[in-house]
């Protein structure tokens, strides 16, 4: 396994024990109440759903199977960052490499 493979795994890995601690700390809609409420919890919103867009175009563009693609890019909005990085781990690097040669 590349050492790009594993930092993405790794980063992957960190961010679901994240997701599963703060589901089990915290009600999800009594936090978000709190960020829409706040300027900079907006202003974060704002700027991970344009990660999520950037995401799930590159998804889109070097996904081979485009009905994958389309399940990735759906999940990625429930699931966030996770499912890109899980892409990228995995599936990633043949894409990679055939980008590199175009």
């Amino acid at each position: 396994m590349t050492p790009l493979r594993l930092a993405f795994l790794a980063a992957a890995l960190i961010l679901g024990a994240a997701i599963v601690w703060a589901g089990a700390t915290a009600s999800f809609s009594a936090s978000f109440a709190k960020i829409v409420n706040d300027p900079w919890g907006v202003v974060t919103l704002i700027d991970l759903y344009a990660a999520f867009l950037v995401s799930g175009f590159l998804i889109w563009r070097f996904e081979a199977s485009k009905p994958l693609a389309l399940a990735l890019i759906v999940l990625t909005l429930g699931l966030g960052s996770l499912v890109p990085l899980l892409w990228l781990a995995f599936r990633a690097g043949p894409a990679l490499v055939t980008a590199r040669t175009r």
